[in-house]
């Protein structure tokens, strides 16, 4: 009779080890899906529809935004946060250089909640041009923008008041923006008083400058590992992004 039991004992342990592995496996499986990100869900899997349905659900055309922009944005930060580089991925910054400074050309947008949190003006580098921002840089000392994606870094307290370090993503682009210190700032420059006067909004050092009274809200927003997306059709940008051509 003992000998007849385990037998059994064993085969229904190896039973229910085999039920337990695969369980196991399911949930894991569970978990791997719910931690796919955000941005993936978007632009992957009729990445087209999904960007239009998005982009039409945000008002966006409204805000002044275009879509190809609004996709070349997506796109980008899909691949830095495949990458790993990017920390949070639901919300994402675009400044659009398409569009003139007397016009509010940034849009911070949470893409979870389907929100524009801020669409505001915001500045270009002096030596970028007056109304548009038409010539570009990766130099220290050329007072210019530089297009393309960054990821946003940690704050502090500079010349310019609290300030947020931005990580330029693309080489010889932007990838000197650390060191020549372009980061994003509130400044008395950026605002319609200036406009009015000027015909065009006052200009940075090559610094994506925001209004005084909304510059602390716009970085606390961002700050930490978001993307941020200065895009600018100039072709020596387009042509040359590693980023929008990959």
């Amino acid at each position: 009779m003992h000998l007849m039991k385990k037998p059994a004992i064993l085969l229904i342990a190896i039973l229910a080890s085999v039920i337990l592995i695969s369980a196991t496996t399911k949930m894991s499986s569970a978990k791997k899906i719910n931690k796919t990100s955000l941005a993936n869900t978007i632009t992957t899997k009729s990445p087209d529809n999904n960007n239009t349905a998005l982009f039409s659900e945000l008002h966006l055309s409204e805000a002044g935004l275009n879509q190809t922009v609004f996709t070349s944005a997506l796109h980008g930060l899909q691949k830095l946060e495949s990458e790993g580089v990017v920390k949070n991925e639901n919300i994402i910054t675009i400044v659009d250089f398409s569009q003139p400074s007397n016009k509010k050309r940034l849009y911070v947008v949470d893409l979870q909640n389907k929100q524009i949190l801020f669409n505001t003006l915001v500045a270009h580098g002096r030596n970028s041009g007056t109304l548009w921002a038409k010539s570009f840089s990766n130099d220290g000392s050329s007072l210019k923008s530089s297009p393309g994606f960054y990821v946003t870094e940690d704050t502090y307290f500079g010349h310019n008041g609290y300030s947020l370090r931005l990580d330029g993503q693309e080489k010889n682009i932007n990838d000197n923006a650390l060191n020549r210190a372009v980061v994003m700032h509130g400044a008395p420059y950026v605002d319609q008083s200036a406009i009015n006067s000027l015909g065009f909004l006052g200009r940075s050092w090559g610094c994506p400058a925001v209004p005084m009274s909304q510059h602390k809200a716009i970085i606390n927003t961002i700050k930490d590992g978001t993307c941020l997306f200065i895009y600018s059709p100039d072709k020596n940008y387009t042509e040359k992004s590693t980023i929008l051509n990959s």
